[in-house]
């Protein structure tokens, strides 16, 4: 049976402030059990302990590079997204309420710093396909780099560029040039949604436009700092979000989806949990309460989709893990009826405003993004 630390306990051995032993649970290091918020909670002595011993081994360098990059300590600054204690906020502004209250515009304009058009032009390009594979192309067709080079100074024409980078990614997510009016609606028009669907559809841009510094984020960031357009940083953000633990998630899990039994989910994801692979679309490293943006979507998909409340319950009964993004993108697109890739798609259409408002701050900074390896080759001779 598992033993239990106060946090005051779980604090003095790590050797660290309780607030920082909050800020771990806030990053998914340390999970709370328990009570009503991080300070009632009990801390399992074991996962201390290998949290503890992984804090010691962080102080050697070779340590410190691993842990680096898988969830770990804070390789920048920035002033765009914070997730703490289980939420989401963009510029100091809860992300829920955003999606509650604002256009997708208006988001875009808190992140990037800028006026942004109500209507953004959206160019349709590029070859026929499922999305996941065609949407990059798409929209390195449909774009070029001189409106958000390096050298366009002029600040009324750096807000076009990216408010046309915008633009392009949705015209390449529908393939077709829509036409007027705000982002979701020109949407809504497109896959002929009613109002309430036109409403999920902005609601989900808004809670995807940014996550912090997530591998996508990182790579726009590196493209950024070499000098390269916004353009390319999309691009290479693009690129990133395609992989199968990033958005591509999202093609995963429709595959499960379409594979489980209508009535009783449970044997198959057994299976596949003993054969030792994941379920994809449950469980998020940051959000040990549960992921807030699926946690904000479910309630108004769930009533039209009775399987999906099975599969949530079933993984839950499983694994105790909650649904993220890319399941409740997924549950949008079946119960809207989009069409096939449209989760992934609002996934890269709603974080072309993240990726775009990293590579703005990159530029801020000046810094070259170039960390080192650390090498563990064979010893060359002499």
């Amino acid at each position: 049976m598992s033993s239990y630390l106060t946090a005051e306990e779980a604090a003095r051995r790590l050797g660290v402030s309780r607030q920082t032993l909050y800020s771990y649970v806030s990053r998914g290091l340390l999970r709370a059990h328990g009570g009503e918020g991080s300070r009632r909670s009990g801390y399992a002595t074991e996962a201390v302990e290998r949290l503890a011993l992984e804090r010691r081994r962080g102080r050697r360098p070779r340590e410190v590079a691993k842990a680096t990059l898988d969830w770990g300590t804070p390789v920048l600054e920035s002033a765009i997204t914070l997730i703490r204690d289980g939420q989401l906020f963009y510029r100091g502004q809860d992300a829920t309420g955003l999606a509650r209250d604002a256009t997708v515009e208006e988001v875009a304009a808190l992140l990037w710093g800028m006026p942004v058009a109500n209507t953004l032009s959206a160019p349709a390009a590029g070859p026929a396909g499922p999305l996941e594979g065609v949407l990059l192309t798409r929209f390195t067709l449909a774009t070029q780099d001189d409106a958000t080079a390096l050298w366009q100074k002029d600040p009324r024409r750096l807000a076009e560029g990216c408010g046309a980078l915008l633009g392009a990614m949705l015209g390449a997510v529908l393939g077709q040039s829509p036409g007027a009016g705000p982002l979701h609606r020109q949407i809504a028009r497109a896959w002929k949604l009613d109002a309430e669907g036109a409403e999920l559809i902005r609601m989900t841009l808004i809670l995807c436009a940014d996550h912090e510094l997530n591998a996508s984020s990182f790579t726009a960031r590196c493209v950024a700092s070499t000098g390269a357009s916004l353009r390319a940083a999309v691009i290479g953000g693009l690129a990133a979000l395609t992989g199968g633990r990033h958005g591509g998630a999202t093609a995963r899990l429709e595959a499960l989806w379409n594979s489980l039994d209508a009535v009783d989910p449970t044997p198959l994801l057994r299976r596949r949990l003993t054969s030792g692979e994941t379920i994809p679309g449950f469980g998020h490293p940051l959000y040990p309460r549960g992921d807030i943006r699926a946690q904000v979507l479910l309630p108004r998909l769930l009533p039209a989709l009775p399987q999906a409340r099975g599969l949530i319950e079933a993984v839950h009964a499983l694994t105790g893990e909650d649904p993220s993004v890319d399941f409740a993108l997924v549950a949008l697109r079946r119960a809207l009826r989009l069409p096939e890739g449209a989760a992934f798609g609002l996934f890269a259409l709603g974080r072309t405003m993240g990726w775009i408002a990293h590579a703005l701050e990159q530029r801020i900074h000046g810094q070259l993004i170039r960390p080192r390896a650390v090498y563990a080759g064979p010893v060359p001779p002499g």
